[in-house]
């Protein structure tokens, strides 16, 4: 399930911010079920939807239909929810998995209304509405996974692509993207199957707690038919703290909901809201297509690639870092271009996302131009700087938005490379030391490194090690040293 993002609910006109703080706020007699409302649907969140599907390259419905699933629960205000049932807007589609090498036929991609949220405190259950009403899309696979990982490397790629769409925030944590799993076992005895009634899994709001939550239903199935004991078919929640899914419900199957068409809605023709030939035109670059491309123009892993284009944000402030890196256009030597480009991926997605993360910084709000950032690398390839500056520089970046090389030069943070500046230091270290000195006329040719640990403290870390290695080994091969 993808909340989506609308300016307004999926039947109203109330605001569509289901995080909103204050219970209860963003309601309407619409949302809340009164008698004699009518619901109107919300056309950005019939647009989204076809994107969605014309994306997967389905089958997109020539009509939207709407469908009453009836049950009570005391989240759900009408005692039904609009939903879809036996024509959903977009049909049988496939995606490919590159990590698993394997397909996933997707069933069916379909628009209801999300229900409200229940706030259990102090031995009662409050009802907050903020949420009921709001767009969901609910995308329906087949069984065609084999294990955990394949279902975490679906996830993956769906959220990446409704944040590519724009139709959906798809923060899992925030509940806007939400993961429920089918699960069951079947285990061959004597060349008969042994299978395992299906269960599912809610409260995944992490894709850790999808992993870890679909590899221990897996194990707890497996264990009990072993067992010849009987799996029944329910509903179970996913308790992060203890590690293990807890029984919910039973199962419902479809005709427990009742479903049929929704009297109050009349069918929509698909053609009086879209041009689907131009609409699949407008479509922008989709995540799998955007990772080949990364692969083959910037050399990167497919790990690499991944790690980028699953957030669009970051593939977006990558690329564009890229192409203000001057190192990219003008050096000509292959290897030193290689290296830019990796020294590029490194600072941008341990360094510089680390820092966002300790500061509690998003890339709406990242003060760091690409252009900045490239400098930054810049600077590194060129020996101006090592990687202690770069790393204080980027941080002062982060605080500040100003040039890498403005805060180069107001700090003083120059790599020393000058030759009488470091035999100076050298000097300095190999009086100070005079066991070392003795230790490398010995053959223990690593008290070098000590030596030069030495000059870079005094350098106040400022100091090329390469060079500062090679004077040492330099003054210490002099003889009546």
């Amino acid at each position: 399930h993808a909340a989506l993002r609308t300016r307004t609910k999926m039947f109203c006109d109330s605001p569509n911010d289901p995080l909103e703080s204050e219970p209860n706020k963003n309601v309407c007699p619409v949302c809340l079920g009164h008698p004699g409302t009518l619901p109107v649907p919300n056309r950005a969140a019939i647009l989204a939807v076809i994107r969605v599907g014309l994306a997967l390259g389905g089958e997109i419905a020539p009509r939207i239909k709407f469908d009453r699933k009836n049950y009570f629960y005391p989240d759900l205000p009408k005692g039904y929810q609009i939903s879809q049932y036996d024509e959903p807007i977009v049909g049988a589609c496939v995606v490919h998995l590159p990590a698993a090498d394997k397909d996933i036929r997707i069933r069916r991609v379909h628009l209801e209304e999300d229900a409200g949220r229940l706030v259990h405190e102090k031995g009662s259950t409050l009802v907050d509405f903020n949420r009921a009403g709001v767009p969901l899309m609910e995308l329906v696979t087949e069984p065609d996974f084999s294990s955990a990982e394949e279902v975490v490397e679906f996830a993956r790629y769906i959220q990446a692509l409704l944040r590519y769409l724009h139709v959906s925030d798809a923060d899992m944590e925030k509940g806007q993207l939400r993961v429920e799993a089918n699960i069951s076992v079947c285990r061959w005895v004597r060349g008969k199957a042994q299978e395992s009634a299906k269960v599912e899994v809610k409260n995944l709001n992490s894709f850790r707690a999808v992993q870890r939550a679909i590899a221990y239903e897996i194990a707890r199935q497996e264990k009990a038919l072993k067992a010849r004991e009987k799996v029944v078919a329910e509903t179970r929640g996913w308790d992060e703290a203890r590690g293990v899914t807890v029984s919910q419900r039973s199962k419902e199957e479809a005709h427990d909901y009742r479903y049929f068409p929704e009297p109050d809605i009349t069918p929509i023709e698909t053609a009086s809201l879209v041009d689907l030939q131009e609409a699949a035109r407008e479509l922008p670059e989709l995540p799998f297509a955007k990772r080949l491309r990364f692969q083959r123009e910037y050399h990167l892993a497919s790990a690499q690639a991944d790690a980028l284009v699953y957030e669009p944000a970051l593939a977006d402030f990558y690329e564009q870092a890229v192409s203000e890196l001057k190192e990219w256009e003008q050096q000509q030597d292959k290897k030193l271009r290689a290296q830019s480009l990796q020294l590029l991926f490194n600072y941008l997605t341990s360094d510089l996302r680390g820092l966002m993360r300790d500061e509690g910084v998003s890339f709406k709000e990242l003060r760091v131009a690409p252009a900045h950032f490239a400098e930054l690398i810049d600077l590194i390839v060129q020996g101006k700087i090592l990687s202690r500056q770069a790393k204080d520089i980027l941080k002062k970046m982060l605080h500040t938005g100003e040039l890498p090389s403005i805060i180069l030069e107001r700090e003083g943070l120059h790599t020393v490379r000058d030759a009488a500046a470091l035999d100076t230091v050298v000097r300095e270290v190999l009086q100070e030391n005079p066991k070392a000195v003795a230790d490398y006329r010995k053959g223990k040719t690593a008290s070098v490194q000590f030596l030069v640990g030495k000059a870079m403290a005094k350098l106040k870390g400022r100091g090329d090690p390469n060079l500062l290695r090679d004077r040492f080994c330099a003054f210490l091969d002099q003889e009546g040293l």
